[in-house]
């Protein structure tokens, strides 16, 4: 048998490890926190711009607090890998799939479902696929699911599991991957001109492939002038990455002047803007 003195020396050793693993561990997350920030705090106005605020609460809100990763983070490809083309000023802290899922379109709808989610409004959290089908999270809170047969869909009911839990929202966005895009995205938008422009809309341009960006933030000058922040996914599934700009304000980009918008990796209509109507 051990003795008292041998015991006690032992759990002295415990408790000096477990005090060192401690330390370390609040060392770790005070660094990482330190690194941790938003786009609000990342991209202050340039001089003479103001920062537009819009209610707490609001899905504009929602994306201009957006977490972003630290500072020289890459654009990473589902698959770990770095994407080719770096034409990012900053990453959003946007999990993936281990699959070639989250794309253009599919970043934007989980984005916007994950901000009703969070207000726990699973009523709207819904989405159209691609034969014009609405999709609605309440359904697969209640234990419903879509059978799909080509291009027919019908909802099925079965031992599918019920609630508003994480894993059966990671469910309704995987089939909302599967099967929505830019063009069942558009159809469900609203057309917008260029002077109502906000967090939350989007260029679009529907297609296959089409791609789409989305408005993450917005500031304006004395004389009335706009600028925003764009965020995008593209082609594979990869983080969402606000966008480098080739304005005088970059990353900020300026309201198009002419038929176009250019962005690194797409040039929109100037015209193809579009918001949501829920």
């Amino acid at each position: 048998m051990k003795s008292a003195l041998a015991i006690l020396n032992q759990n002295q050793i415990q408790n000096r490890k477990f005090t060192i693993w401690f330390v370390f561990a609040i060392f770790f997350f005070t660094i990482q926190n330190s690194f941790a920030d938003s786009i609000t705090e990342r991209f202050p106005p340039p001089n003479n711009f103001k920062r537009v605020s819009y209610p707490n609460g609001s899905f504009a809100t929602y994306l201009q607090n957006l977490p972003l990763k630290p500072q020289g983070s890459p654009v990473l490809l589902f698959d770990g890998r770095k994407k080719t083309n770096q034409v990012h000023v900053a990453v959003l802290d946007f999990p993936l799939l281990r699959d070639d899922l989250i794309q253009c379109a599919d970043a934007v709808m989980k984005l916007r479902a994950e901000y009703f989610y969070s207000l726990k409004e699973y009523d709207k959290i819904q989405f159209k696929i691609s034969n014009g089908m609405e999709v609605g999270f309440s359904r697969f809170t209640k234990g419903e699911r879509v059978q799909v047969n080509g291009n027919k869909t019908k909802w099925k009911t079965g031992k599918f599991k019920k609630g508003t839990g994480r894993d059966v929202f990671e469910e309704y966005l995987r089939f909302i991957y599967s099967y929505a895009g830019t063009i069942s995205l558009k159809s469900e938008l609203k057309k917008k001109q260029i002077g109502e422009l906000k967090p939350g809309d989007v260029w679009i341009e529907a297609g296959s492939p089409g791609h789409v960006v989305l408005i993450v933030d917005q500031v304006t000058g004395k004389d009335g002038q706009t600028l925003f922040l764009l965020a995008q996914s593209y082609m594979p599934s990869q983080e969402m990455h606000i966008l480098k700009s080739d304005s005088q304000y970059s990353p900020w980009f300026e309201v198009p002047q002419n038929q176009s918008l250019k962005t690194p990796e797409w040039e929109f209509p100037a015209k193809e803007i579009y918001g949501f109507v829920k």
